[in-house]
C-alpha cells in the first residue's frame, strides 16, 4: 500500500522513534481527548502505540503515520489494514493539532483516506470513540461514521465502535 495516496493535500509518512517528540508535542496539547481517554500521553505511551497490534495482525498491516503541512506535523493516525476483516480498515487513533481543529482539515484527511481505500477495494472503515466524548462523537458522525451497536469496556472508559461504508 502506498501511504502517499492517503492524502491529496498533505505529505504522509510513517512515524518512527525519532518522531516521538513531535508526536508528543501535538498530542499533549489536546487535553480534552485525554480527559475522556486516560492516561495522559507520554513519550513511552507513544512508543507503545507504535508497536501495538490487534489480535492476528502483523506490523506489515500497521501504519502509524503523520500528516505534514510543509514541515509541520498537523495530524497523527494509527491505521490497521484489513481489520477486523479483509474488507475493513481500522483507525485505532486519529488526532489533529489543536491549532487546526474546527477548520475542516481533519475531515478532509478522513475523506481523502476513505477515497483511497475505496479505490483499492475496501468496503468499510471502523474505529471507536470514548462514550461521553461529545467532540469525538460529533466529528465522527460528521464524517459519516455510524455506531455499530458494539461497545466494549476498558478499565477507564467505554468505547463505542462505529464504521463508515465506503
Amino acid at each position: 500500500m502506498n501511504i502517499s495516496f492517503f492524502s491529496n493535500q498533505y505529505m504522509v509518512r510513517r512515524m518512527n522513534k525519532a518522531d516521538v517528540a513531535d508526536i508528543y508535542l501535538l498530542c499533549s496539547k489536546n487535553s480534552l481527548y485525554y480527559r475522556y481517554c486516560p492516561p495522559f500521553v507520554t513519550k513511552q505511551s507513544i512508543l507503545d502505540d507504535m508497536n501495538a497490534l490487534p489480535p492476528n495482525k502483523e506490523m506489515a498491516d500497521k501504519y502509524y503515520i503523520g500528516y505534514y503541512k510543509e514541515e509541520e506535523l498537523i495530524a497523527v493516525m494509527d491505521f490497521i489494514m484489513a481489520y477486523p476483516d479483509k474488507k475493513t480498515a481500522f483507525i485505532g487513533f486519529f488526532m489533529t493539532a489543536v491549532s487546526i481543529q474546527n477548520m475542516g482539515i481533519g475531515s478532509g484527511i478522513i475523506d481523502d483516506l476513505c477515497c483511497y481505500l475505496t479505490d483499492i477495494g475496501l468496503s468499510y472503515v471502523r474505529l471507536g470513540w470514548v462514550k461521553g466524548n461529545l467532540q469525538a462523537e460529533h466529528f465522527w458522525h460528521k464524517n459519516r461514521f455510524i455506531e455499530t451497536g458494539i461497545t466494549y469496556d476498558t478499565d477507564n472508559y467505554t468505547v463505542t465502535v462505529a464504521q463508515r461504508v465506503l
